[in-house]
């Protein structure tokens, strides 16, 4: 269905751009992408694009190249893949992830490592023996948990180790007890020197993260947010609300501590606008 080959400059006319120009030179491996899917077609171009991952576009009639060391494709399609490496795209970044970790030779690491850069929506770092693997944004403080373990089932590793920034104590505490239910220890990483002037300046802070050393942490901290941060998220509701609803500090402090989103706050807010309480 969908055919060629990316690349940064055209490909001669008649000629398949990944094509060795010698034959004794070695092959460089690239993820495929067979899929009829066309919207999971776009989003993986799209998203390989954007990383500046070359990639080879492939049809259930063609037979696949020799350059292709990994394949993604859909979970309906495949068992209609014939290749040793197949990935089923369940969650993108994931999915991508996992297919360059195969192409370029790994399938199981001496120690994964996860870097959190702690926030509001926290930057996370895989780290597989030193190498970045993934970097990523969790969708909040609790959604950390879950990206350590697609990773630890994505990337089978002989061990584990979980590393969080010491700043932002509100969302840093969330995330070590959203993380506690793993059984894995949890370091406390000073974040002096993380901070990066980049696109991606949370991602690079996680990876700084991942690579430094910190303290034990306990199981579980209190989580207590300041009021500063309570200000900041009746803000953030009238935000949300375009300026109709500013949620009661009680409230707030709901969302601050990760017991109510904003967007659950907002509507307890509206069903008792007078007393603006849970």
């Amino acid at each position: 269905m969908f055919a060629g080959f990316r690349s940064l400059a055209g490909p001669p006319k008649g000629r398949n751009v990944l094509e060795p120009t010698r034959p004794f030179l070695r092959v460089r491996k690239v993820l495929g992408i067979l899929t009829e899917d066309f919207r999971l077609y776009h989003d993986l171009v799209a998203a390989l694009k954007a990383k500046d991952v070359p990639f080879a576009s492939l049809s259930f009639q063609d037979e696949i190249p020799r350059e292709v060391g990994a394949i993604l494709t859909s979970p309906a399609e495949a068992p209609r893949v014939r290749f040793a490496a197949v990935v089923a795209v369940d969650v993108l970044g994931e999915a991508i992830a996992k297919g360059l970790a195969i192409v370029r030779g790994h399938r199981q690491w001496r120690e994964l490592v996860v870097g959190v850069d702690p926030g509001a929506e926290p930057g996370v770092a895989i780290l597989g023996d030193g190498e970045i693997i993934d970097t990523r944004e969790a969708a909040n403080p609790e959604a950390v948990e879950g990206v350590v373990r697609a990773a630890m089932l994505a990337f089978p590793s002989d061990r584990v180790r979980l590393r969080v920034g010491h700043g932002d104590p509100t969302n840093r505490n969330r995330i070590i007890n959203a993380l506690s239910p793993l059984g894995l220890p949890v370091e406390i990483v000073d974040e002096k020197g993380t901070t990066h002037r980049s696109h991606t300046p949370d991602a690079d802070a996680a990876v700084e993260i991942a690579r430094g050393r910190g303290v034990r942490a306990a199981r579980f901290y209190a989580v207590e947010p300041t009021p500063g941060e309570v200000r900041e998220t009746q803000r953030q509701s009238r935000l949300k609300s375009d300026g109709i609803v500013t949620i009661s500090k009680a409230l707030a402090r709901r969302v601050a501590k990760g017991e109510l989103t904003l967007a659950e706050a907002i509507e307890r807010h509206r069903q008792k606008p007078r007393a603006g309480t849970a």
